[in-house]
């Protein structure tokens, strides 16, 4: 049941709300201008006293407060910070005409259960903020590093024109270098051809192995399941250095026995190396789409007359394919931004685009690794979607969500 109808709070309710958001917008503010707890003070209070004119003047015109929260925050907005300040006093303008009235109108509740006390209420919103700040902090180091992608200097640093907003200060240089630098698009390349040969190996080497340690009759199969998801666990500088002294020797028997080329080989083993990292994400994701299969289809088509193979492909994998794509996803993911094991088992042959990411910042400084992020940020972004999707897809498949 939901609240159709709220009550208007009072203003010993709405005022001390509204000044703890302003305190923690003037914290941001007071923060960048090198006086944290001034902006504290001065935010919680100017906050205060817009609430209380609200309430008092413009209490029934929600329309009009609205409009001039926002009026009144571009302007101070334009008046402190130039272009700056104007897009923080539209974003805060917007926010608080929004918030003083939500909150004063009591429709922070519509969405509650109506049987929430006053405090499990709090509760509620307060778990909502930790998560978002949570989130915030996630997230703040990829929204900095995607702007200053566009520097038009060799800088990894805000410039004054950047923070103006002065077009002269953005550039798609460093993106023009990374299409037409030979060693860029050399690592590229590699990327493309190590990560999805092993992506493949990793989907049907951990689909088998899924489906093999879902059946109860397979003696030692949480034994089995803790070693191959062990690469997952077990720390990558570890893995990697036994993986460094396991190659070699594949590597030796493969040029000295089968007369294959050292780059060759080096292809060889960075592929299985990061296949090795990719079947667990495999092995997990297919385990947990096939929680809900239902057994009885497969023993109703070998009932049939199908075979094993032909059970595989026509009945089990139709409904367990969101599962192998989004664990194909991950091992792709884990392969295209890994660095440190190819640092081990590969040479200058196999650098991928991680490793000259890495070269780049040791050796170099080359402002054109932001650029290499944002795409790679824009290329993950797509992939964990793509995940999402289809979850949904998979869950609907086996009747845990509404189609």
């Amino acid at each position: 049941m939901q609240l159709t109808e709220v009550e208007k709070q009072p203003a010993s309710f709405v005022i001390p709300m509204v000044a703890a958001a302003g305190a923690v917008v003037g914290l941001l503010v007071g923060t960048a201008n090198n006086r944290p707890l001034l902006g504290v003070v001065i935010g919680a209070v100017l906050l205060a006293a817009l609430a209380w004119g609200v309430m008092t003047f413009l209490h029934e015109k929600e329309k009009q407060g609205r409009w001039g929260i926002f009026a009144l925050f571009v302007v101070l907005g334009v008046a402190l910070g130039g272009v700056p300040g104007f897009v923080m006093g539209v974003i805060f303008g917007a926010f608080f005409g929004w918030y003083i009235y939500w909150l004063e109108g009591g429709h922070y509740r519509e969405r509650l259960p109506p049987y929430l006390s006053s405090g499990q209420v709090l509760w509620e919103y307060t778990f909502r903020i930790i998560c978002g700040a949570i989130f915030v902090f996630l997230i703040t180091p990829i929204l900095v590093v995607m702007p200053l992608s566009f520097n038009a200097e060799d800088f990894f640093t805000f410039t004054p024109e950047m923070l103006r907003f002065d077009p002269d200060g953005y550039s798609l240089k460093h993106y023009r270098d990374f299409f037409t630098n030979n060693e860029w698009q050399r690592s590229f390349k590699n990327s493309l051809i190590i990560a999805p040969i092993a992506t493949v190996i990793s989907v049907s080497l951990g689909t088998l192995a899924a489906i093999g340690l879902s059946q109860s009759h397979v003696p030692g199969r949480r034994a089995i399941m803790a070693i191959l998801i062990s690469p997952m666990i077990v720390p990558l500088i570890i893995s990697a250095t036994g993986m460094f002294f396991f190659y070699s020797m594949i590597g030796n028997w493969m040029e000295g026995t089968l007369g294959i080329s050292q780059n060759v080989s080096g292809y060889i083993k960075v592929i299985l190396a990061h296949a090795v990292l990719g079947i667990p994400f495999v092995i997990i994701t297919v385990t947990a789409t096939l929680v809900g299969f239902d057994r009885s289809l497969t023993r109703a088509a070998a009932n049939m007359g199908a075979g094993p193979v032909r059970t595989f492909f026509k009945v089990q994998m139709p409904l367990i394919l969101p599962g192998v794509i989004s664990g194909g996803l991950f091992a792709f993911i884990t392969s295209f931004d890994e660095v440190v094991v190819v640092l081990f088992v590969g040479s200058a042959g196999q650098k991928t685009l991680p490793w000259q990411m890495f070269t780049g910042l040791r050796e170099q400084i080359s402002p054109t690794i932001l650029a290499v992020a944002t795409i790679l940020v824009g290329i993950s972004i797509a992939l964990l979607t793509t995940v999402e999707l289809l979850r949904r897809r998979s869950e609907r498949l086996r009747g845990m969500s509404p189609g």
